[in-house]
């Protein structure tokens, strides 16, 4: 499944009824009320903002570490911005936004293919 297949409420909703836990249940762990997270569900609220409520809805959740990539990278999509467990990163390394801004308009598919293989093999 791709972050182009889903939204972040609809992902959200998937995961919690696949745990068996109620939208109250989910509230009461955030800290949150039940609007808020039928709201998220729905689409009429953006996902969380910083990173404590996103990290206690992965623990609420029971995501595994396959599941936060696309659980991250719909929360940014949802809200037109980089994925919050990597915009950090971003942000606080000159030189990724420096290699970024030059890949942007010279790398192809294959190039980041080929970058993701070398890191993989470190």
């Amino acid at each position: 499944m791709s972050s182009q297949d889903i939204t972040f409420g609809a992902y959200v909703y998937g995961k919690r009824k696949t745990q068996g836990i109620t939208q109250k249940q989910v509230a009461e762990a955030l800290g949150v009320t039940t609007v808020y997270i039928c709201d998220i569900e729905k689409n009429r609220r953006y996902p969380p903002t910083g990173g404590e409520l996103l990290t206690k809805l992965v623990a609420v959740l029971k995501l595994s570490d396959d599941d936060l990539p696309l659980y991250y990278d719909l929360a940014g999509q949802n809200k037109g911005c980089v994925p919050p467990d990597i915009a950090g990163y971003v942000m606080s390394t000159d030189i990724v936004r420096v290699a970024i801004r030059k890949a942007k308009n010279k790398a192809s598919v294959k190039d980041w293919q080929q970058f993701i293989a070398v890191l993989e093999n470190k």
